[in-house]
């Protein structure tokens, strides 16, 4: 018989209770990964996606049946197309790297019917750019060129014309990130988009960072040909723990052709229906519709804020990413003194090379203080990194709380290396062995694992 252990209901209760009590998510506390966005996801839009029209909702019921849902889903279309100014938007997509995928295939499918599709085989990506875009372009069949970022954080123009001029007409296209993965908005966008439409090329916007411009500014104004959204960053749907995720996509007039079907319109007679007739289409990218209970979410996301308030997420966003810089810039240096954007980039470059303190002890001693860390390393670019986005949901009170942390652990830095070194104590896991993780891969259920006597096990 199976070796069940004999516990009681209560026993069994108190075990997983304590187990959800050493989680943390954005209810629990200030979570400024940078680059993800993780702000409140309002409770309204759990209650709205709760209705029992949504939820018993089948993909498979017949489109008159369907009406409310595809009402929703053409509405948040039409919103999502006046907040970037795009032609239209597909809602297939179930994450930020499926979009940009998309994004890579519909701007393939216009190079082939131009007659283009065999000698445009390079895409441009940025040193500083997400490692999802150079992953999506060689997924699509493109060879990569990266293009390098020049001293005042934007894309070094000079490089891109010398790309432009070695390349020719095999580059296809150029994946931009605006506001980049610097915490940055890249002043050249513009320029860059101008310069690859000149060369026959279409230009991509990763809308990882859109977090910081909804409502300010439209990215298709720049002159970008498709971006895609992260409803789950900045519209608010929820993503801890890797999912589920919805990646809007909006396009330009010469994409609209290309885009994936079914396409939800509306009818002359005011209803609403799914069309399949699109000749050029690249066909689906997912099955039914996207994730749609988090298309939901969005649309009441964006509903409850109105048009004339959208822009207030842009705005505090960018006010407090700005606000952390200026209290911890003294110990934590940015790594381009300018304005940020939605998120501040630090470097810890002087602990290092000063202390012997690195980003990861640092990123390790704030769980110590109750934080969850900001993304270490990232972008690659700057040395010993921290990124840090607040997002607009956090109070002042949050924001002095985290850079409070900040500054002590870097007194502790120069004061007590060895402390910051040791990190984290208070945890119910401290440092994992990730050498031996990385070197013995344990991908199946094995019972107790034993690793090698050469390799420390786990500090536990």
């Amino acid at each position: 018989p199976p070796a069940l252990p004999e516990v009681s209901e209560l026993d069994a209760l108190r075990h997983y209770t304590r187990l959800s009590q050493r989680n943390y998510g954005i209810d629990v506390g200030f979570y400024p990964l940078g680059s993800c966005t993780m702000k409140y996801n309002p409770r309204i839009n759990e209650k709205v996606a709760a209705l029992a029209g949504f939820t018993h909702a089948h993909p498979l019921q017949p489109v008159a049946l369907s009406q409310g849902a595809l009402q929703l889903m053409y509405e948040l279309q039409e919103d999502l197309k006046a907040i970037t100014g795009f032609a239209e938007v597909t809602l297939q997509n179930v994450a930020g790297a499926h979009g940009e995928l998309l994004s890579l295939m519909l701007i393939k499918k216009y190079h082939e019917t131009r007659g283009e599709g065999d000698k445009r085989k390079i895409v441009l990506v940025p040193d500083s750019a997400h490692g999802t875009n150079p992953a999506s372009a060689a997924l699509c069949g493109f060879t990569v060129k990266s293009i390098p970022t020049n001293a005042e954080g934007d894309t070094d123009l000079d490089a891109l014309c010398a790309a432009l001029e070695d390349y020719g007409d095999q580059v296809a296209a150029m994946m931009l990130t605006n506001p980049s993965t610097l915490g940055l908005f890249d002043r050249n966008a513009r320029k860059a988009c101008e310069l690859l439409h000149e060369a026959g090329a279409l230009v991509f916007c990763d809308g990882a960072n859109m977090n910081a411009l909804v409502g300010i500014m439209r990215p298709a104004d720049l002159g970008f040909d498709c971006m895609h959204l992260n409803l789950h960053k900045t519209f608010s749907t929820p993503h801890g723990g890797g999912g589920p995720g919805a990646g809007a996509v909006g396009v330009s007039e010469r994409l609209v052709p290309f885009l994936p079907v079914p396409r939800v319109v509306r009818t002359d007679d005011g209803r609403y229906a799914l069309s399949y007739d699109h000749p050029h289409t690249i066909g689906r990218v997912h099955a039914f519709y996207g994730n749609f209970l988090n298309l939901v979410r969005a649309y009441t996301y964006i509903r409850a804020y109105g048009g004339e308030h959208l822009r207030t997420i842009g705005e505090f966003a960018v006010l407090n990413a700005n606000y952390i810089l200026a209290r911890i810039r003294h110990a934590f240096p940015p790594a381009i003194d300018r304005l940020c954007m939605h998120e501040c980039v630090v470097t810890a470059k002087h602990f290092k090379q000063q202390h012997g303190v690195r980003a990861f002890d640092i990123a390790k001693r704030l769980l110590d203080y109750g934080f969850h860390p900001p993304t270490m390393y990232f972008p690659l670019i700057v040395p010993e990194c921290l990124m840090i986005e607040p997002t607009e949901t956090e109070s002042k009170q949050t924001l002095d709380m985290f850079a409070n942390a900040l500054l002590e652990i870097a007194r502790e830095a120069m004061e007590q290396p060895e402390l910051v070194q040791g990190a984290p104590y208070t945890t119910p896991v401290r440092r994992l062995d990730e050498a031996a993780a990385a070197k013995h891969l344990i991908l199946r259920w094995q019972g107790e694992v034993v690793y090698p006597q050469e390799v420390p096990a786990c500090a536990c």
